[in-house]
């Protein structure tokens, strides 16, 4: 599994039109709120042209792309932190994304009403920002009763917790997402992963507009001036038409439809990079007998961390990594070649896995 990204925002913004258009799941789409009350789930493989080109220079049984899911969260109301709308049970479900996709409406309808009856991207955001934000003081003051005393009979461990979930209370109280806060310590991102907090996880906003003509529209600039300031990515997506595009079998067809449309590539591609840019995430690949087979990795993780990820007992086996890169393959065109070129390196577990890396795992389990 790549990663998975959870879709939020509010009521009929479009949500499950770009879920939909995204992973084909077919979600239940219409114009009143809470249209997705379950979270609906979207598993899609990840398009790379470097692991088509793999399978054409090394045989294998099958070819396997990694994957990565997309949850379809119910719309956000003001309040939720408090119960109203889906409250809680929203909450619950976007606690257990790794990133968020935070759907702005930017495109005016008046046969799709909003939920403040104005079209206010900026303010749309400060409701979903303050909600969450609400939610995560609350598991903070929680956790504070729970190591306050602790931490005053001198438990170093619990002094240390309490600090860091000061710092994070603070950082809220201003108006700011705990992912803001500098760590610079293992113990200080283990404390932070351990509460658990929202608005930890990484944001990529996306607007969805009606029409190609409107990419650009004032409502997409005011976005694009929110994300620049709190330093998150922004996708543009004409969700409807990108529906359209996705419901094309034929890659030909489709492709065609993209240029006459003047895009280069699908929402779904613009999605993935966007997405691997926001995780630091790379592509690493196992190639040759039964499967070449594309993997996702966090960036600068070595290479036990890498076998890890196609299995635990790799990981904990690790006794080297023989290495080489996708361009040398390219270069080579054999793997042979490669190693006769003295390109295929053998590493040991201080390597950090780059992207693009072909990698055959020796270990001892």
């Amino acid at each position: 599994m790549g990663f998975t990204c959870g879709l939020v925002g509010l009521p009929n913004v479009g949500k499950s039109t770009i879920f939909n258009a995204l992973t084909r799941a077919g979600a239940e789409s219409a114009n009143y709120a809470f249209t997705t009350i379950e979270p609906n789930n979207g598993i899609v493989a990840v398009p790379d042209p470097r692991l088509d080109t793999i399978s054409q220079l090394i045989k294998a049984d099958k070819t396997v792309r990694t994957t990565l899911q997309f949850v379809d969260i119910a719309g956000l109301v003001k309040g939720a932190s408090k119960g109203e709308g889906l409250g809680n049970k929203f909450l619950g479900h976007i606690r257990e994304v790794d990133a968020v996709a935070h759907v702005v409406r930017c495109f005016e309808d008046d046969n799709i009403p909003h939920v403040a009856n104005k079209i206010d991207p900026h303010s749309d955001i400060e409701v979903i920002h303050t909600e969450l934000m609400i939610a995560d003081m609350e598991t903070l003051d929680r956790r504070r009763v729970k190591i306050e005393k602790l931490a005053k009979s001198g438990n170093k461990e619990a002094r240390f917790e309490l600090g860091i979930v000061e710092q994070l209370t603070k950082l809220l109280n201003d108006g700011k997402p705990a992912r803001s806060l500098e760590l610079h310590s293992e113990d200080e991102i283990r404390v932070v992963k351990s509460l658990n907090l929202i608005t930890v996880k990484p944001v990529l906003y996306v607007c969805n507009v009606a029409d190609p003509s409107e990419i650009d529209n004032e409502h997409v600039a005011t976005v694009k001036r929110h994300a620049t300031e709190e330093g998150a990515g922004v996708v543009v997506l004409v969700g409807k038409l990108e529906q359209e595009i996705m419901d094309i079998e034929d890659p030909e067809e489709q492709k065609a439809f993209l240029e006459e449309m003047g895009f280069q590539e699908t929402g779904l591609d613009r999605m993935i990079h966007a997405g691997y840019n926001l995780l630091d995430l790379v592509t690493f690949f196992t190639v040759g007998g039964k499967e070449n087979r594309a993997w996702t990795l966090r960036k600068n993780s070595k290479a036990p961390q890498a076998a890890g990820v196609i299995h635990s007992d790799f990981e904990k086996g690790f006794i080297r990594a023989e290495i080489y890169n996708f361009d040398d393959l390219v270069k080579f065109k054999t793997e042979h070649a490669v190693k006769e070129a003295g390109k295929l390196r053998i590493e040991g577990k201080d390597y950090v896995f780059q992207d693009g890396d072909i990698a055959h795992f020796r270990f001892n389990v």
